[in-house]
């Protein structure tokens, strides 16, 4: 019995010894390998001392992607783009409104012209009718002036006293005071009144 435990004492032993041999030849050769991986990595591409590691992002690519670039949603895109077809409807509206007054104040420009020629056309007109009966007037006074006073008196008689005022208003002083003269006692006053008051706003004017 005491033979055995002896053994398994001895082998046990020996596997320690050949574990530790083992070993011993392992480490030197790790340790070897180790310092000559260190310099390579502590060389051209290792950082030196105080020098940042970048965490081996893309700086430019992340500056150009965050703020300068917005994305819509769908929906988003939708009612954008119906707002704008609204101002475009709105814009083409104000513009066709814009259009019709334009219109419009060009025709009534265009009847204004037409009422101010046909304003002058009118006025020349009146004023070649007032001429042309302001001739037949003096002609007529000028005719009953060629009359005899005894023969124009009765013509008188039977005229407006205004309008018979007006004629001898146009006469030479002497003539119309024959007709005066001849025409009957009672109308002569009434035109002689008449024929007075046909100066009285010059007269006013002068006083």
């Amino acid at each position: 019995m005491a033979t055995g435990n002896t053994r398994t004492h001895v082998l046990i032993t020996l596997g320690v010894l050949f574990t530790i041999g083992g070993a011993s030849r392992i480490l030197p050769h790790a340790f070897a390998a180790a310092e000559n991986t260190a310099p390579a990595e502590h060389g051209e591409g290792a950082p030196e001392k105080g020098e940042i590691i970048s965490a081996g992002y893309d700086l430019d690519s992340l500056e150009d992607d965050t703020p300068g670039r917005v994305c819509f949603t769908g929906e988003a895109a939708a009612a954008l783009e119906k707002d704008q077809e609204a101002i475009d409807r709105r814009a083409e509206a104000i513009q066709e409104q814009e259009l019709e007054l334009q219109a419009r104040q060009i025709d009534l420009d265009r009847k204004a012209q037409e009422l101010q020629a046909l304003q002058a056309t009118l006025e020349d007109r009146w004023r070649q009718m007032s001429a042309e009966a302001d001739q037949d007037v003096e002609h007529l006074a000028q005719m009953y002036a060629a009359m005899k006073a005894d023969q124009a008196a009765p013509i008188f008689d039977q005229m407006d006293p205004g309008f018979a005022a007006g004629f001898l208003r146009l006469m030479p002083s002497d003539q119309a005071g024959g007709i005066l003269a001849s025409m009957d006692t009672s109308k002569a006053y009434v035109v002689s009144v008449k024929l007075a008051s046909l100066n009285d706003d010059i007269r006013a004017a002068q006083d």
